[in-house]
């Protein structure tokens, strides 16, 4: 994992806007472009940190190209793709002004409303997030979002966890609560929760995507869930105790009703079916419980492997 640069800067005032970027070079110079009026208005210090997610298209060249057009572009290319949160966790360490704001390559956050989530963090937050008003998603990826936003809940603990999103504004000081943090697993929401309970959410609009699909499909985000839940919570081993509990109480309840019958009316209980069902539940449940500490020991392996959150082959820097 590569850490922020020694010679970076402290923080300052000022606004970072960090940019994770996978296939998707069309919309880049249209992004800074509605980007650099917004950022204008907030002050004299801003920054784009654009963060190549090991793309394979020309987003890479795009971005060199706006570093050199732009001073205020800071492009970042990371070594292969490691998935949406590991690039905003590079560009948030990267970062070089006391205010960040994430927000997808798609413009389907409208960087306009950026203004406002900055003005909320004014009320005492520390973090804002722009919950979609109207997601512009298919059926089945806003029912995967609704379902990692409910694991999220769990391992963030806090209510708010229902209306996260992509397109967040944070003080820049919270990122010292996971300066250390080096797992290959990353959700920067949870991480979040490491610094702050102050969360607020501010509904804002959710623009169509004007080019190319997205690249966060069903299985990505059913897989990501699974992630959050097992690499930040207990609860899926929580829930393997009770599955096991419930199932010694099931195998106790036909031990009694078979002691019971053979007392009572002298006989055994007939049936092959019966003694099927009742090993199957059995097993199942072992095999459930088993599956499940299996993950949380694949990921002490990962671990102890020390694999990298991320790694940069080449970055930039802003010309001040």
């Amino acid at each position: 994992m590569t850490d922020r640069p020694a010679s970076a800067p402290g923080e300052r005032p000022g606004l970072s806007v960090v940019v994770p970027v996978y296939n998707n070079a069309d919309a880049l110079s249209e992004l800074v472009a509605r980007l650099e009026p917004v950022l204008r208005t907030q002050g004299p210090f801003f920054e784009i940190v654009l963060v190549n997610d090991g793309s394979i298209d020309r987003s890479w060249p795009c971005m060199t190209e706006l570093a050199a057009r732009f001073p205020f572009v800071v492009p970042i290319d990371l070594m292969r793709n490691y998935g949406q949160h590991n690039a905003l966790l590079a560009g948030i360490r990267a970062a070089r002004y006391d205010v960040i704001v994430t927000m997808d390559d798609d413009l389907q956050h409208p960087p306009e409303e950026i203004p406002r989530l900055v003005a909320t963090l004014a009320d005492g937050h520390d973090v804002v997030y722009g919950t979609p008003i109207d997601e512009q998603h298919g059926l089945w990826r806003d029912l995967a979002s609704r379902l990692t936003k409910l694991a999220l809940q769990d391992a963030m603990g806090i209510e708010t966890a229902r209306h996260v999103s992509a397109f967040r504004a944070f003080r820049t000081s919270v990122r010292d609560a996971f300066a250390g943090y080096r797992g290959p697993s990353v959700s920067i929401d949870v991480l979040l929760t490491w610094g702050t309970t102050r969360f607020a959410a501010l509904p804002v609009r959710h623009e169509p995507r004007s080019r190319g699909v997205s690249q966060y499909t069903l299985r990505k985000l059913v897989t990501h869930a699974i992630n959050m839940t097992t690499g930040f919570s207990a609860w899926p081993l929580q829930l393997a105790s009770i599955v096991g509990f419930a199932c010694t109480l099931f195998g106790i309840g036909v031990l009694c009703y078979v002691v019971g019958r053979y007392l009572v009316q002298g006989g055994v209980v007939p049936g092959f079916a019966f003694l099927a069902s009742a090993l199957a539940i059995f097993s199942g449940a072992q095999l459930f419980a088993l599956g499940i500490i299996g993950e949380y020991l694949a990921r002490m392996h990962f671990r102890m492997m020390e694999r990298p959150t991320y790694a940069i082959r080449s970055a930039g820097r802003a010309r001040d």
